[in-house]
This record gives structure tokens, sequence and C-alpha cells, in this order.
């Protein structure tokens, strides 16, 4: 984490946040993709070996970062959207929109099946927008000071890359577009849906950039690079993306009343990779 972006959160975390509505893909999600026909799913064992609720939806062996983030708000946990019982007074503590496999552009990732792309997520973010006017009860003032007073989380980008434009026998995006192309047309629909948030009502936004994607197993396997290194071409690519973003995020800025805060997560798993006695692995 950058400091600045500490600081603003710091400065969100001191105003009372009453609700967080998470937006992103697997690194993120809860369990939406559980009720959808997705191939995308993480609902069994081994994944929440280590989480109190065992396998919801959660890719990963216990709690993601927002869930973190959620305690140090002295919030409950979003839960997904998908689920049937998120309604009425639960949506009070906000609400989980992510889904595995999903990404920025609406085609990413569509060799999973189904799943809710940025696009997706913003239109369900309308509807409990709806839910909370109607079966909540909120009026018109109370609303909009909820909705300014909650954070949005947002986690988009790597699958635009690791399924789509690295996967040139199935997408032809790597063909269409060079790297710098590719990471502004990411930017470009990407700006245009955070604009739809903010008009939709929400304040305060976390993004966050995309991490050394070079440096997963599925990149590392692929045979791209010597053995136990990242694929640097990989890596390469997401400077425009993660910079650029970083620039987005001083524009909206701009918007009145906005706070919005850029989470550098390529820095913060290269510090990982690199230093790993730091975090207790060795």
């Amino acid at each position: 984490m950058s400091g600045i972006m500490v600081s603003r959160l710091g400065l969100v975390a001191s105003t009372r946040v009453p609700a967080m509505f998470i937006f992103g893909d697997s690194l993120v999600e809860v369990g939406n993709n559980n009720y959808l026909s997705s191939i995308a799913k993480s609902n069994y064992f081994p994944y929440g070996i280590d989480f109190n609720r065992g396998p919801t939806g959660r890719f990963c062996n216990g709690k993601t970062f927002v869930d973190i983030l959620a305690e140090l708000l002295g919030l409950p946990y979003p839960p997904a959207f998908a689920d049937p019982n998120t309604a009425g007074a639960r949506l009070l503590g906000g609400v989980n929109y992510a889904s595995a496999a999903a990404g920025i552009l609406d085609e990413t990732g569509q060799h999973y099946g189904q799943r809710y792309s940025l696009r997706q997520q913003v239109a369900n973010f309308e509807t409990t927008v709806y839910q909370l006017r109607t079966t909540v009860g909120m009026g018109g003032g109370n609303l909009s000071d909820f909705l300014g007073k909650s954070m949005a989380v947002l986690v988009f980008g790597s699958n635009d890359y690791i399924n789509n434009y690295l996967m040139p026998a199935i997408y032809s995006s790597s063909f269409n577009y060079s790297p710098p192309q590719f990471a502004n047309l990411l930017l470009n629909n990407y700006a245009r849906q955070l604009v739809a948030l903010y008009g939709l009502g929400l304040r305060k936004f976390l993004l966050a950039g995309i991490g050394p994607l070079g440096c997963i197993p599925n990149q590392r396997a692929s045979g791209q690079s010597p053995p136990d290194r990242c694929v640097d071409y990989v890596n390469q690519m997401l400077g425009t993306f993660n910079e650029g973003l970083h620039s987005l995020v001083d524009q909206l800025n701009r918007q009145p009343g906005a706070m919005y805060a850029f989470g550098n997560t390529y820095a913060a798993v290269g510090d990982i990779l690199n230093n790993p006695a730091t975090y207790g692995n060795v």
C-alpha cells in the first residue's frame, strides 16, 4: 500500500463507514458464481480450509483482503449479491458483487461460462440501490448520505490479461491491440463504469491495480521463462494499465465530494516475492 492510500483510508475510516460495496473478480469473490452456470467456482475443499465458514466461494484458504478490511472498519462481511438471502436489512452493511473470471471487458472469461462483468456488476449495484430505496425504505436524503459515506472497493484487470489478452487461441484482442492500446481500452471502459457508480451515489473508492501476473503459476508453467523465474514480458505489459489507473484516480478526485485511492498491488505482491522472510515465509 502506498502512503497516500493508507492516509486516504485512514480518513475514510475516521468518518464512520456504514457499508462496503465490493466489485471485482476471484480475488474478492465470496460466492456469486455459486449461483451462476460457471466452471469458475470454489465452494468446495480445500478452498476455505482455514476459514471459519468453510468453503463459501472465496478463492483462497481463508479470508480475502476485503474480509480483513471489513473487520478493520467494524463491518460484517458483505454478502454475495446473487445469494437470495441478500435482501432487506442485510443490505445495510454492503454487498459483494465480485465474480470469478470477470473482467472490465464483457467478453473476458467467457470460456468459463457465466460471470458478472464489470458492467453487469454496476447494473447489479443499481438494483441494490433500488432495493435500499424501496424495500429498506431509505428516503432520498438518507440514501444519499448512506452511499456517500460508504466505501467501494474495485479489483479488476487481471482476467482481462490472463483470460483474454494472453489467450490468443480463444480471444483476438492481442491481434487487434498492442499492449499499450489494450491497456488504454481497459482504462476507458473502467472510467466509464466508475463515473456510473459516482452517478449512483458512491463517493469513496479504493481501486486496486494489477499484481505481477507474470509470477503466477498459470504463467510460470507456460514455459515462457526459465525455471523459478517470472515471465518478464507479461509483467512489463502491465505498466501502462497500472500507471494509467493511478492517473485516472487523480482525475476522478476532481469530482465534487469524491475520494479515490489507488492500491499498488504490483508493489505489494512484488515485495512479498522479493522479501518472503519479512512475511514469515522461507
